[in-house]
């Protein structure tokens, strides 16, 4: 991982700021302040200034910016939110951020197929509460308030992807701007099809690489009948893995089964006001019928009472439940604040279930040796797991020593047939590991794909790969 950037942009054609401000008129800003914020992120990579930024309103914004961004060669950068973790919105060759924000609407909502169509800039909160009197609700929660279209570009999961999955399953097609300006449906509202080459899982996760989305049709859930959650503390950190594993195991249906190790905890209480004891914590969330959501919880308190849990402490009401999620949400400033004016690193890995006690273990016990404080955290329902370390700006070697943990563990999840990242994405930051997670042949494969549906390069240039 690096932190600096050198700033590699392409000249920009004579005139092509003018056109731009032409067709887009207030929507075109280049002002230093909007580019500052659109080139920064919530990684602790520095930011890089695009020259302009388009605010796009429709699918014709999108096209028409397209078209002079490709017309004069210029780069261009998909924009939502602006809050994920690998550099993924940084303009590493200027250009245009293109922000689609503003692009925030509800298309459609079919109950009786549960679906609904949106466009990419609404974000998943607002949904929520636009489906609130639906019956429905869309699952899929990475921590952030993000925008759909930017989750959908990044493959993005959450606390629930246990049991409803990841926007690789909510998705049901897409609709996308190509680099020729084209714009594409890559699917129905049929629940499956056997069409052709599955075009919405190859722009799924391609981080605006290979086109842009402006409209994305999502499965919808109903609200469960019966939802309760709770904290369980534990005497050790295997105790409470040994007891998520034991819960599959058990086929319990749990929605979410989260892991927070005793630093983290600390910093959630110091956040968040909790009060939960400092210990290896799991929080668990339990959806179903009220018969069903109290076999599950008889089950789940049995197991963590035999791996040295603790008292269940229970959140039944909405607020409570609400509250207790706000926190494991907010849990990476959390951690980052441990110390005074530090900044965040966070990573993550993903490895099979059966390897994942012996994962984190040794993750562990190679952050004990650290002299950089750090928290575990993860999705441990699907082995996912995170790290958030809280490094000071004015000691270069702590960047360094935080690098070498996180290739060690990069590399130790590897060797256990696992992933170097279960949801954060390549982006800038793990472009080596991709290599050594598929190989140079695969990866080669990606750059073929890219470069014959973006043959100028201008996409997102610099993530997921070098070309």
């Amino acid at each position: 991982m690096e932190t600096q950037h050198v700033r590699m942009a392409r000249p920009l054609a004579c005139g092509f700021i003018e056109s731009l401000a032409a067709r887009f008129g207030p929507a075109c800003q280049t002002s230093e302040a909007i580019r500052a914020q659109h080139g920064a992120s919530e990684s602790q990579y520095s930011t890089v200034l695009p020259d302009a930024v388009v605010f796009a309103i429709s699918t014709q914004d999108v096209v028409d910016c397209v078209n002079l961004c490709r017309d004069a060669g210029v780069a261009i950068v998909p924009y939502g939110a602006g809050t994920s973790l690998e550099g993924h919105t940084l303009p590493l060759e200027g250009g245009v951020s293109l922000d689609l924000t503003r692009m925030d609407a509800v298309l459609s909502v079919n109950h009786a197929d549960f679906d609904c169509t949106v466009q990419p800039g609404i974000r998943r909160e607002a949904l929520n509460t636009h489906l609130r009197d639906s019956g429905l609700f869309f699952p899929i929660d990475p921590g952030a308030n993000a925008t759909i279209g930017g989750m959908a570009s990044t493959r993005a999961s959450g606390t629930n992807a246990v049991r409803y999955g990841t926007m690789r399953e909510a998705v049901l097609g897409l609709e996308v701007v190509t680099p020729q300006g084209k714009v594409i449906r890559t699917g129905t509202r049929a629940k499956k099809s056997a069409a052709g080459y599955d075009l919405t899982r190859l722009y799924i996760g391609s981080e605006g690489t290979l086109g842009v989305i402006t409209a994305v049709t999502l499965r919808l859930h109903p609200v469960p009948e019966a939802i309760m959650a709770a904290t369980c503390p534990f005497e050790s950190l295997a105790g409470a893995i040994e007891t998520v594993v034991g819960a599959f195991h058990c086929s319990v249906p749990m929605a979410r089964i989260e892991l927070l190790d005793s630093m983290q905890i600390r910093a959630v209480n110091l956040r968040s006001k909790l009060g939960l004891p400092e210990a290896p914590t799991l929080f668990f969330e339990f959806h179903g019928t009220p018969a069903g959501v109290t076999e599950q919880v008889e089950t789940v308190r049995a197991l963590a009472a035999g791996n040295g849990g603790g008292e269940f402490q229970w959140a039944t009401h909405a607020e409570d439940r609400s509250r207790l999620w706000r926190a494991r949400h907010e849990s990476y400033y959390a951690a980052v604040n441990l110390r005074p004016g530090a900044i965040g690193l966070t990573t993550d890995v993903c490895v099979p279930m059966s390897r994942l006690a012996e994962c984190i273990l040794a993750t562990r016990a190679d952050l004990d040796k650290c002299s950089v404080p750090a928290t575990i955290l993860g999705h441990v329902g699907d082995g996912n797991f995170h790290l958030v370390f809280s490094i000071d700006p004015n000691a270069p070697h702590e960047m360094a020593e935080v690098e070498a943990v996180n290739h060690r563990m990069v590399a130790r999840a590897l060797a256990m047939d696992g992933t170097c990242t279960g949801e954060h994405g390549v982006g800038y930051g793990k472009q080596q590991c991709l290599v050594d997670e598929l190989g140079e042949d695969a990866v080669q494969v990606m750059r073929t794909i890219k470069q014959a549906m973006d043959p100028q390069n201008l996409f997102n240039p610099g993530k997921i790969f070098r070309l």
